[in-house]
C-alpha cells in the first residue's frame, strides 16, 4: 500500500466512524473550562460546532456535531484524537502546523511525527477548494480553544 492510499484509506475511516461526534449529547467533564465555536464554509455548505475543554492546562475533551464533506467530517475526527491530552501550547503549534501544510499548496510537507493522522491531508493542499473543507474544525478548535484558556 502507498502512502497516499494509507493517507486516503485514514480519510476515509474518519469520515466513517467519526471520534469526538455526538456534542449534543456530551457533557463537559466537571470543572473544565470551556470554549465553543460554529464555523459555516458557506460556499460547499461544510458546518462544524466545536467545543473543546481545558482542565489543568490540557485539552480534557474535544466533542463537536457537524456536517459535510468527508475531507471536513474526517479532518474533525482526526482532530479530536490527536488534540485531546495536549497542553495549549502543544495544541497551538500543532494547528499553526497544519495550517502552513494546508496552505502550502503542496511545497510544505506534513511531519507525521507533530501532526499524527493529520499529515493524511497533506494531498489536500493541492486543492485549493478543499483546504477551507480540511481546516473548519480546526479553525473552530483554535476559537474553543482561545476561549477556554
Amino acid at each position: 500500500m502507498s502512502l497516499d492510499q494509507l493517507y486516503q484509506q485514514i480519510i476515509l475511516d474518519h469520515s466513517k466512524a467519526r471520534h469526538g461526534s455526538g456534542l449534543a449529547a456530551t457533557d463537559a467533564p466537571q470543572g473544565s473550562s470551556t470554549g465553543q465555536s460554529h464555523q459555516l464554509n458557506p460556499v460547499c455548505g461544510d458546518e462544524v460546532t466545536l467545543r473543546l475543554a481545558v482542565q489543568d492546562g490540557k485539552v480534557a475533551q474535544v466533542a463537536w456535531d457537524g456536517a459535510g464533506c468527508s475531507i471536513s467530517m474526517a479532518s474533525a475526527s482526526v482532530l479530536t484524537d490527536l488534540a485531546e491530552g495536549m497542553t495549549i501550547a502543544e495544541l497551538h503549534e500543532v494547528i499553526d502546523s497544519f495550517r502552513e501544510v494546508l496552505r502550502s499548496r503542496g511545497k510544505v510537507h506534513a511531519d507525521p511525527e507533530l501532526l499524527g493522522d493529520a499529515a493524511a491531508f497533506e494531498g489536500v493542499a493541492r486543492y485549493a477548494a478543499r483546504v477551507k473543507c480540511a481546516m473548519i474544525s480546526w479553525v473552530a478548535a483554535e476559537d474553543a480553544l482561545n476561549q477556554a484558556a
